[in-house]
């Protein structure tokens, strides 16, 4: 099951292993389950510490395999083959179980184990799934930590009749105590925040009592990591406050064009960020969403959606951007449910069906290829007279043939029955005639919205919604600055956003050695 280097990793991995584990398998006499019983064979041979049970008795799904303790009263199980994205979760869920510690604060540990109640977890994945992972690891980290939690990831492709029963159309999908709990990527804290009603508040409470910023950067994404990163380095109190750090890059599978890195995935980017950032004494707090801005005197303040207020003598603003929705009946009604976004998450669930793919740009033309290799049929819908992807993008989708270009097509309605997508209606902009698609799926790719619907009455907007930014990334308010996907600059690209992001910092510092805020009056 495992090539000589990934053996060879894990099983060195396995040398931190500070107490005996058992594999316990509950197998039928499928495919897959004789590749389950190899892999955890092979699993089990690699360390004296670690057993390899077959019981044949489980009533549990099968195949299937939990880990724990001989003794002990974890409840992680693995329903499928954690392969590809996901074997990260089983080498750290080996880890755990078999005693290495968990990288979490003391203060997160003990909000785990002090959740009171039965919590049954069920995630619903696909092995192609970057966001999968990350809900999978912080469930199982918490099953480690609460007896009273226990976790079953679930491969959607291989439980194909349960995803069609719960109407699974996107992934991750959380299920808790039978009843769905959320869809989406998830982090650890935003799950213990769904649990711990209190969490909200005291947070909130904990930020409100931090002391005033030098820099306070709103975003998380290239252009906030960038921006923390060259604020910390000048010597000044900074702080990044972010919906989720990361942000759009999280969703990004396949980066091929950042300068000096051939090849890597947005969540390694975005994890490697993340440690530089923590290089420095860069204040995160992640999870909380801006709502308000405005000036105090000489300061800045931000209002947050939680309740809490963060003051500062400078501001960046680097919230970037979303997925731009279609506008059309039945998109709202039916996301998650055959609406999606995210071809590499979603793509798998819809295993030899129809499909289709809304934009003929770069991100819609990706999506075709990715998807035809998964799909039955893809149909990519264009609203302009031609497709405007790279010219080898395109030379690659035309030789498909499973794939069909509609050109000047202007989408009107998803459509669906019994709560999910069954096709979609275009009107052909030529001759004006109404059509019908029959599929399963409709994935949207036609470009991004700046998050800037809080800013509006507050800082110079463009038409497009885009922040009003000069040379140095100053915004119509003074002290307050800009950067990345979220301003005017053209061509939204990662390496630009960290670009935008380092002089929207350096900026920012040449206004605060400009101004003197022990004088009261307004700064320039």
């Amino acid at each position: 099951m495992l090539d000589a280097n990934i053996a060879g990793q894990l099983k060195g991995y396995l040398q931190n292993i500070k107490r005996p584990i058992e594999l316990i398998a509950a197998l039928d006499d499928s495919a897959k389950a004789t590749e389950m019983r190899d892999l955890l064979q092979e699993i089990a041979d690699m360390s004296a510490d670690i057993s390899f049970i077959d019981d044949a008795d489980s009533d549990s799904r099968k195949p299937s395999f939990q880990i724990k303790q001989p003794d002990g009263q974890e409840k992680i199980r693995f329903a499928g083959i954690p392969m590809g994205h996901e074997f990260t979760s089983l080498v750290l869920a080996l880890l755990h179980v078999g005693g290495h510690p968990t990288k979490l604060d003391q203060e997160v540990i003990d909000q785990i184990k002090g959740l009171e109640g039965e919590y049954h977890f069920e995630t619903y994945i696909s092995l192609s799934c970057q966001n999968c992972p990350e809900v999978v690891q912080a469930l199982n980290v918490m099953a480690v930590h609460n007896p009273n939690i226990s976790h079953t990831m679930i491969d959607g492709a291989l439980y194909q009749e349960e995803v069609d029963q719960r109407k699974i159309m996107a992934v991750p999908t959380v299920y808790l105590n039978g009843e769905n709990f959320g869809s989406g990527r998830m982090s650890l804290p935003e799950i213990i925040a769904k649990l711990d009603k209190g969490a909200v508040k005291r947070e909130a409470e904990k930020i409100s009592a931090k002391q005033d910023f030098d820099v306070l950067i709103v975003g998380g994404g290239p252009a906030g990591a960038s921006a923390s990163i060259y604020a910390a380095r000048k010597g000044i109190r900074t702080g990044i406050v972010a919906e989720r750090f990361g942000g759009q890059v999280m969703d990004t599978m396949a980066i091929e064009n950042f300068i000096s890195v051939k090849e890597t995935e947005g969540p390694k980017l975005v994890a490697a960020l993340e440690e530089h950032v923590k290089e420095y004494e860069v204040d995160v707090m992640n999870l909380q969403r801006a709502k308000g801005l405005k000036k105090n005197g000489k300061m800045i303040d931000v209002e947050l959606e939680s309740g809490a207020t963060l003051s500062s003598k400078a501001v960046i603003l680097a919230t970037g951007a979303r997925w731009r929705e279609l506008g059309v009946p039945g998109e709202k009604e039916y996301r998650g449910h055959g609406v999606a976004y995210c071809p590499h998450c979603d793509g798998p669930l819809f295993k030899g069906k129809p499909v289709a793919v809304i934009g003929g740009g770069n991100s819609g033309v990706e999506a075709a290829i990715d998807l035809a290799g998964i799909v039955g049929h893809v149909t990519l819908l264009e609203f302009n007279g031609e497709l405007r992807a790279d010219a080898v993008l395109q030379k690659k989708l035309f030789s498909l043939d499973n794939v069909e270009v509609i050109t000047g097509a202007q989408t009107t309605e998803i459509t669906g029955d019994d709560g999910k997508v069954n096709g979609l209606v275009y009107i052909d902009r030529a001759t004006e005639q109404k059509h019908t698609v029959q599929l399963n799926a409709v994935f949207v790719q036609i470009g991004l919205i700046p998050n800037t619907d809080w800013l509006k009455g507050t800082i110079e907007l463009s038409k497009f919604g885009e922040i009003e930014i000069d040379n140095h990334g100053q915004t119509s308010l003074p002290g307050v600055f800009a950067a990345g996907d979220v301003t005017t600059i053209p061509y939204k690209q990662i390496i630009m956003a960290m670009g935008d992001g380092a002089r929207a910092a350096l900026g920012a510092f040449d206004y605060l050695i400009r101004n003197d805020f022990d004088d009261k009056s307004e700064a320039a």
